[in-house]
């Protein structure tokens, strides 16, 4: 494969963008795409997957070009190199004498030996990760720069998973039950799947098998009353409706009237008639405070840092900072005191997040169950066992990439006491 000027000038283009962290790198490279609508397909796949592993591994990079000259051209061109294995020669093209005499050195260059760059995670990051050994660290690190699977939600209220397996299978997208959600289907590849005409009717969604857990601990049945309080895009809200069997009433809050949005359309294929999206000012909005005490169950997925997206987002450890997660800390602590006060006696709430972090995860609950002796911790080992998921956790359910092939999740069930 070689290299053209045209291609390594896009390239350089797109990581220039992204590495500024002003936005999400995937905002930034749809844009690019819209604005350079008739590049092919190669090219496109070539600049995004080049661009999304030079970031994966961004501290790596930048170690070996050295910090200061580290530009996005030679960032582009190492990445070429050592992630999509190609060799000089194949950059002869794009390059000049000097840029190649330059590749020639890096190539054989050996990376300083520190957990920083072992782990591909900033310092700050392994310093939150608490008490952790450097090897668990490293681990952790290797896992997230892995690429992440294409899972599907079975809409269970319109087909069996295994007949969709089947359906899939027969059309030559190879497929697999996933390992813990009994409603999941792992892809062995990536294929575009929004024109499909099973996804168009409800029958599949995109949603890692990570989050589906976090909706199938929250436990809802038919009949209930379930809020599911920081709801997005609508994914895990549509798979507690389909929970629920579409019985029942089924909220859906948000302060993004965008995402909520683009739920709608999401809800007209899932069939579900008992969602009801609710759009808030804040979390202590009176649409909150009329359902007070009034919930069976409550799912607060919490905004969150997004460190265990890293996979799907490597830009998040460069955009987030201690700061950023202290001003989250703050909103997380508010949103679990305020989604508390839906559920009723005997009732449950389940803390999540997507964050790999204690400071977002135990330290919220704890500081909650300190201050609200009404609740209590239910070990998620008995949850997952209610659910007949094949997984043990102990007190809270944490996911990791490494262990899990999950995107990294926390979740805490907490009960209200019933009197």
């Amino acid at each position: 494969m070689h290299i053209s000027h045209s291609q390594l000038k896009h390239l350089e283009t797109v990581i220039g963008q992204m590495t500024r962290f002003d936005r999400p790198a995937d905002a930034v490279l749809s844009a690019y795409f819209r604005e350079h609508n008739k590049l092919g397909g190669a090219d496109r796949h070539l600049i995004a997957e080049t661009a999304f592993g030079a970031l994966r591994r961004l501290i790596q990079l930048r170690a070996l070009i050295a910090p200061e000259k580290a530009t996005p051209r030679r960032l582009a061109l190492v990445a070429l190199m050592k992630f999509n294995k190609l060799n000089v020669k194949e950059l002869t093209e794009a390059t000049s004498a000097g840029e190649r005499e330059w590749l020639g050195g890096i190539k054989g260059k050996a990376l300083e030996d520190s957990l920083e760059i072992r782990a591909e995670l900033p310092q700050w990051v392994i310093e939150r990760l608490g008490e952790q050994e450097p090897a668990a660290v490293e681990a952790l690190g290797q896992g997230l720069m892995s690429m992440a699977p294409l899972d599907l939600r079975v809409n269970t209220l319109k087909m069996k998973r295994e007949e969709l397996l089947d359906r899939l299978n027969a059309e030559g997208i190879l497929c697999e039950a996933t390992p813990y959600s009994p409603i999941g289907i792992r892809l062995k590849e990536k294929p575009a799947l929004s024109k499909h005409e099973l996804f168009k009717a409800g029958v599949f969604e995109v949603q890692d098998e990570g989050s589906q857990l976090l909706g199938l601990i929250t436990g809802a049945r038919r009949g209930e009353m379930v809020v599911d309080f920081c709801a997005g895009a609508g994914g895990k809200t549509l798979l507690l409706g389909a929970q629920m069997a579409s019985s029942g009433r089924l909220y859906a809050f948000d302060v993004s009237e965008k995402r909520l949005a683009n739920f709608k359309p999401r809800q007209a294929r899932s069939g579900l008639s008992n969602v009801h999206p609710q759009l808030l000012s804040h979390e202590n909005d009176a649409k909150v405070k009329r359902l007070a005490g009034k919930a069976d169950r409550v799912l607060v997925d919490a905004p969150c840092s997004g460190l265990g997206t890293l996979r799907r987002n490597p830009d998040l450890k460069f955009r987030q900072s201690p700061e950023s997660v202290a001003e989250l800390n703050a909103k997380q602590t508010s949103i679990l005191a305020s989604a508390a006060r839906l559920v009723k006696q005997g009732g449950r709430l389940v803390y999540a997040t997507c964050s790999l972090l204690p400071q977002e995860n135990q330290g919220i609950v704890e500081a909650f169950l300190a201050e609200h002796a009404d609740f209590r911790l239910v070990k998620i080992d008995a949850v997952l066992a209610e659910q007949k998921i094949p997984l043990q956790c102990g007190d809270y359910l944490e996911l990791k990439p490494h262990w899990h092939n999950t995107d990294g999740f926390f979740a805490a069930v907490l009960e209200r006491s019933a009197s």
